[in-house]
């Protein structure tokens, strides 16, 4: 019978054990979740300050004063407007329908050139890393 006894009482003792550090971890989470949410409260405080700064570095009073300060502006006059007919006529086009696209020929030989240049270096010895035998 004295070994029952002996027997519960270390379960009980074990259990107590299990349920004080089931306790404990619970605080440590609790506390870690409070810290959390204080620093997402602080967060969104900072937010919400830089979101006011910024609508204040961005009314339209403010950079119409800026502009007036530092730009020579006037205001755009009604004569200043021209219908589309009397735009100048489009620039002729150099470059015939059927030929190839000279601005992308010219990037196809820099890349070529640059390819080629590369290879070159590759075979250049700098004397940073010693020459393979019969390069020299």
């Amino acid at each position: 019978m004295r070994i029952v006894h002996l027997f519960v009482i270390c379960a009980l003792v074990f259990a107590a054990a299990y349920v004080y550090r089931v306790k404990m971890e619970s605080t440590v989470r609790t506390e870690r979740v409070m810290r959390l949410r204080a620093d997402i409260r602080e967060q969104r405080d900072a937010i919400a300050s830089l979101k006011a700064e910024w609508a204040k570095l961005e009314s339209p009073r403010r950079l119409q004063d800026i502009a007036a300060r530092h730009l020579s502006l006037r205001p755009i006059q009604a004569t200043q407007y021209d219908t589309l007919k009397n735009l100048p006529p489009r620039p002729p086009s150099f470059v015939k329908p059927g030929d190839p696209d000279p601005i992308g020929t010219m990037i196809e030989s820099v890349d070529q050139e640059a390819l080629a240049s590369a290879a070159q270096d590759q075979e250049t010895v700098t004397g940073s890393v010693p020459a393979p035998e019969g390069a020299q």
